[in-house]
């Protein structure tokens, strides 16, 4: 009976903060956005009119036109084709980043909410220290010593992005574990791997929600500044940064090599932040009127 009194208020939890979610306008905005741009990314080899790698010295620096929506570039490959699979680069390095980040900040922060004292201590300087240094410098310091590739742009930003996921756990761990449930836990010999598992990490995972959904759009930043400044994903695999990075070089006479990409980077990281917004407020108490 007390599970199924649980479960009814699991859901009956999901469904207001479905409801709440749909109520916020921008929310939704974001929402639609976000899987606008997943939807294109994934369908990019359906989408995608062109090969994304395809030269056509015919076609160098032509327009926005019928045949090409949004322009070629200084090789004559289609701008539209480049942008969707430059998208799923960019979404793809956006989920594993994250991915990584917040397995690791949940590990260390759980133990530093769970167990305090000295290892919440050591874990929390090392989160001082990194915090102190500005992410981007050490990302660029790490990729300038490693070759540039997918893999070690997004094992260097989840590498670099965990310290926000493991304070967010470890408050919510200091908060929950002296609740009555855990208190109980406790009372009847459950092991510390157990009422960190099955009690307090899932009734914790709400703010790690909405932080995993405003990194995406940080770390699809990120990885465009890299790609921008050439130490991201390489030619002639496309990127939104790497777009970018051409365009610069014609922008007087091809004003479409940067505003296209910019625009699909800055559409990107909106919907994640109005989105991540929108998930906050409905899932605070405080924000329901």
């Amino acid at each position: 009976m007390q599970n199924k009194k649980n479960m009814n208020n699991s859901r009956s939890f999901t469904s207001q903060t479905l409801r709440y979610l749909m109520r916020n306008k921008l929310a939704v905005i974001g929402g639609l956005l976000v899987m606008l741009v997943f939807v294109l990314s994934i369908f990019a080899p359906i989408v995608a009119p062109y090969n994304p790698s395809t030269i056509d010295i015919k076609n160098i620096l032509i327009g926005p036109s019928f045949s090409h929506p949004l322009g070629t570039d200084d090789l004559g490959r289609d701008v539209l084709s480049r942008m969707l699979w430059g998208g799923r680069i960019s979404l793809e390095v956006g989920f594993v980043a994250v991915g990584i980040a917040t397995i690791i900040g949940i590990l260390l922060g759980s133990l530093a909410g769970y167990y305090g004292g000295w290892i919440d201590s050591a874990i929390m300087r090392a989160v001082d220290i990194m915090l102190s240094i500005p992410t981007i410098f050490l990302v660029l310091a790490v990729i300038a010593i490693l070759e540039p590739s997918i893999m070690n742009i997004m094992v260097v930003i989840g590498l670099t992005s965990w310290m926000e996921p493991a304070r967010l756990i470890r408050a919510e761990f200091i908060s929950l574990k002296e609740r009555e449930f855990v208190i109980a836990a406790h009372a009847i010999g459950a092991t510390d791997r157990r009422i960190i598992m099955k009690h307090i990490l899932p009734n914790g995972l709400s703010p790690i929600l909405v932080s995993a959904t405003m990194g995406i759009g940080g770390a699809i930043l990120v990885e465009s500044a890299l790609s921008f400044l050439g130490l991201g994903v390489q030619p002639p695999t496309p990127s939104w940064g790497s777009l970018l990075s051409s365009g610069k070089d014609n922008i007087e006479i091809a004003w479409w090599l940067s505003v296209f990409p910019g625009l699909a980077i800055l559409i990107t990281v909106l919907g994640y932040n109005l989105l991540g917004e929108g998930i906050r407020d409905a899932l605070d108490p405080r924000q329901r009127g």
